[in-house]
């Protein structure tokens, strides 16, 4: 044997995933308009500036829906997002084609949880009643703070008033909904962070997500860098937020949310425990198990050309399957999000690899105290929530 053959030989290739049964589906439903453009939003939004092409965007929704069932066949939803954007920007029965053309191509679980997020600025009772009863049972609302001079340092079309009399509609027809939130804001102090927290606290909602505010590539604050408060005065913002929170009996289950006992956002669960989920609506992305792979998939990203692609049963802009080596990162990624962790089993079931894949890596993670373990699970410490990049770094290698 040559020298050559010994050391190919000793070359350990990753395991490509086996899955006996294939992780829980979501459905994810895009809606690309907004009426203005935020400053910080890198995700795919587009300005209202002509009239909105709701109807032909449905078609090209159920279109969408139809090409890809060969891929999720006779499997059920248990989760159902609308996001964007701002889903509330549609009419009610534009909401309620788009649930129908669902419940008549694929298994909705019963007690399916279906999410709309809503901006302030498109709130009215009685639109809201009808998102209800068209089937939405749980709302995601873009609050981000109470103080008229940051929202309108965020760019936000709505002010404090306007925050709170649509969390009082919310309220009149929906017992599940969820108040975003942001801190670290252009001439944010502590004191203003934790008002903003106990304004929320004081709707009771069932869940609430708190945001550092991060400048991401591509956004206008980007190219112009707002002042923001130091990391010193961050830190003392969540520090002080989270024990808000837990005083008033919240669980901080994952890196930005907080839920009461049994409110935590299902959909995004999903997400975070490596579920896989369809992505329908203009750049939507996908993520998909089966036997033997996992395939990520994304769709065309500008709205006219989206809707031209889905039409023609082309909407997939960008498709190809996990590479062996990355699957156990990208479950990380995910699963140590979560403060609780995971069970070691949920590797085997959700990402199809054996334990073993990762052992290395996991050893490593605890002999630096970014994660806690023993037989069963794994959870990161609050060391390695603090540096959570660098305890991905580890799976990434």
């Amino acid at each position: 044997m040559s020298a050559q053959s010994v050391s190919l030989s000793s070359i350990r290739v990753p395991q490509s995933p086996r899955f006996t049964a294939l992780p829980p589906l979501s459905l994810y439903i895009h809606i690309p308009w907004c009426v203005r453009k935020c400053p910080y939003c890198d995700f795919n939004s587009h300005e209202l500036r002509e009239a909105m092409p709701e109807e032909s965007y449905v078609d090209a929704l159920i279109a969408d829906l139809e090409s890809a069932l060969a891929l999720v066949w006779g499997r059920k939803i248990y989760t159902l997002f609308f996001g964007g954007g701002t889903p509330s920007v549609f009419s009610a029965a534009g909401i309620d084609r788009i649930l129908a053309a669902v419940r008549a191509r694929v298994p909705l679980a019963t007690d399916a949880e279906i999410t709309l997020e809503a901006n302030p600025g498109t709130f009215e009772a009685e639109k809201f009643r009808a998102f209800r009863d068209a089937g939405i049972n749980r709302l995601s609302i873009g609050i981000q703070s109470f103080d008229a001079r940051h929202l309108k340092a965020l760019g936000r079309i709505h002010d404090g008033d306007a925050a709170r009399a649509a969390i009082g509609i919310a309220r009149a027809s929906f017992e599940n909904f969820n108040l975003d939130l942001m801190y670290g804001l252009p001439g944010q102090t502590v004191t203003g962070a934790c008002a903003d927290i106990e304004t929320a606290l004081s709707f009771a909602p069932a869940h609430i997500s708190a945001y550092h505010l991060t400048i991401e590539p591509n956004t206008y604050f980007h190219r112009y860098p707002p002042q923001v408060p130091g990391d010193d005065d961050a830190a003392a913002m969540q520090e002080a937020i989270e024990s808000a929170l837990a005083a008033a009996g919240y669980e901080h289950y994952e890196t930005s949310a907080f839920a009461l006992p049994g409110r935590q956002a299902k959909h995004n669960l999903n997400y975070w425990t490596f579920g896989d989920y369809l992505g329908i609506g203009a750049g939507a992305h996908s993520k998909l198990s089966f036997r033997d792979r996992i395939t990520r998939q994304a769709r065309y990203k500008q709205p006219k050309r989206y809707m031209e692609h889905a039409a023609a049963g082309d909407a997939v802009q960008e498709q190809h399957d996990v590479a062996a080596g990355e699957v156990g990162f990208e479950f990380m990624m995910n699963a140590l999000r979560l403060n609780g962790g995971f069970p070691l089993t949920l590797l085997e079931e959700r990402a199809g690899i054996p334990l073993t894949t990762v052992l290395k890596q996991l050893g490593e993670a605890e002999r630096r105290g970014l994660i806690a373990r023993d037989h069963r699970r794994v959870a990161p410490t609050a060391l390695g929530r603090r540096f959570l990049n660098d305890l991905l770094q580890i799976f990434l290698r």
